[in-house]
């Protein structure tokens, strides 16, 4: 019989190494005999030679070769007279290998029309940024090869802190002003500074599902306060967790159901924070997009005495992909800050921090908004033709990137959204953005990064559907009475 020959030329790899207590020979022998039972060594396999081990290991060639002669004697290896030590054909007690799970690697659909979190970028602005990330990589700033300030370049917090400034009533400096990877990064940055697992927090209710998982899964005791057509119900909260140590808020444009928090509730905010040394984390993600009215400042330019930290993105006025946004902090917060920044992300990419630089200080900015607001506005008029219906009370927002088209309280709205997205119409539920018993039921419906037309027809093909399909909650009757 023509035996199994192999050589394992890189059997080293996965060799565990020897503790560093105990007799060399035991040590050898059980390493060898564990890599053969679990079949990384297979039958056939060809030993290294005595004096290889002994030499790779660092153990005399005695303790290899009586690791040998136990391996042989015991059955997981056989000695062939001038040709070495083979793993035994037949092992003792191998344990089988399972085969290796295959895992599929599924694309990310593109977004359905409708869907939240589209950005509305355009040609002209594509073509801009591609001649300043080329002139970039062309002439390479010598900052690319090294590690970097984990705030952020200082040319660009330079240009985000003017810009926050005049857009937005922001009172900072650059030296607030640090770079982040969107606004759950901030917000995740902000939390980790201010709080630790137990302690209470409000946020709004309904609320963002992403900031609200970021609480819930980092141990903070939310409270959920109400939000009316006012904004979040500052007595509420008071009155439900006065203790509390921050409170998350959208002040300029709730998320989801997109109302302004009145300047009485601004106020009363800012004094309860100031009353109780808490901290108010104000998200203002899609501000630049207001269609109607002056602009509104945001809550951090009233404070004045350090109780706001400030949240915002690039994701929504240019790409999700680009990973930009900004926390714009106390400078009581700032070491904290960039230390966990330090730790666990070290700095943004230096290239495309140069290329936003110069796409803000050269005016390319605050052209593409002129571009996008156009664009949105188009599209959200869209919408709202389209979606003209007995079965939903849409109210026309004037800022924003989506609208809410608030159904009957006896109404199924997730079941109403799956069926949208079944016909190509990507909405969100409402429902289950409130965090205790559901207030309003409606779908979430965003109009950024579609042409009007696209929208339309997908929110007719909806309609169309909608108006012939009853779509009553069948499936949980005990809903049917909120309202």
């Amino acid at each position: 019989m023509v035996k199994n020959i192999r050589t394992n030329s890189d059997w080293s790899a996965s060799t565990p190494m020897l503790p560093a207590q105990g007799p060399r020979r035991l040590a050898l022998y059980r390493s060898l005999r564990g890599l053969i039972e679990s079949g990384q060594m297979k039958p056939g396999d060809k030993l290294p030679t005595t004096r290889d081990i002994a030499k790779r290991f660092g153990v005399s060639r005695g303790a290899a070769v009586a690791a040998y002669e136990m391996l042989v004697a015991d059955g997981f290896a056989e000695a062939r007279v001038g040709a070495g030590t083979y793993v035994a054909e037949a092992v003792p007690l191998l344990q089988a290998v399972p085969e290796p799970r295959v895992i599929e690697v599924q694309e990310v659909a593109a977004p359905l029309p409708g869907a939240l979190g589209c950005s509305t970028a355009d040609e002209t602005t594509l073509r801009i940024f591609r001649m300043l990330m080329n002139r970039h990589l062309t002439q390479p700033s010598a900052r690319h090869f090294h590690y970097n300030d984990p705030a952020g370049s200082h040319a660009l917090r330079v240009e985000v802190a003017a810009y926050l400034k005049a857009a937005r009533g922001v009172v900072c400096e650059p030296d607030q002003v640090i770079m982040t990877a969107g606004t759950q990064q901030g917000l995740d940055l902000a939390v980790r500074a201010l709080l630790k697992p137990g302690d209470p927090v409000w946020i709004e209710d309904p609320c963002y599902a992403a900031a609200r998982e970021l609480f819930d899964g980092t141990g903070i005791a939310v409270t959920p306060v109400p939000v009316d057509g006012e904004g979040i119900d500052v007595a509420s909260g008071i009155a439900a967790r006065p203790d509390a140590k921050a409170v998350y808020v959208t002040p300029s444009h709730q998320y989801p159901l997109g109302v302004t928090l009145s300047m009485a509730r601004r106020l009363a905010l800012i004094d309860w924070a100031r009353a109780t040394g808490a901290y108010i984390i104000e998200d203002d993600y899609d501000s630049e997009f207001r269609f109607a009215g002056p602009p509104l400042s945001a809550l951090q330019g009233i404070d004045g005495e350090g109780r706001v930290i400030y949240l915002g993105t690039f994701s929504k006025t240019l790409l999700p992909g680009f990973r930009f946004g900004y926390l714009v902090v106390p400078r009581h917060l700032r070491e904290r800050v960039l230390t966990i920044r330090r730790l666990t992300d070290r700095f943004p990419s230096t290239l495309a921090e140069d290329a936003l630089t110069e796409f803000l200080r050269d005016g390319h900015f605050s052209a593409h908004i002129k571009r996008a607001r156009k664009r949105v506005k188009a599209a959200r008029d869209a919408l709202i033709e389209a979606l003209r219906c007995d079965r939903l009370a849409v109210t026309v927002p004037e800022q924003g990137l989506h609208l809410v088209a608030e159904l009957d309280g006896a109404e199924d709205d997730v079941a109403l959204a799956a069926e949208a997205r079944a016909v190509g119409f990507g909405v969100k539920a409402l429902s289950p953005l409130y965090h205790g018993e559901t207030k309003r039921r409606g779908l979430v419906i965003g109009f950024s990064g579609f042409a009007p037309d696209v929208l339309a027809q997908a929110a007719r093909r909806f309609v169309s559907g909608l108006q012939g399909s009853p779509m009553r909650d069948a499936v949980d009757p005990d809903r049917q009475h909120l309202s």
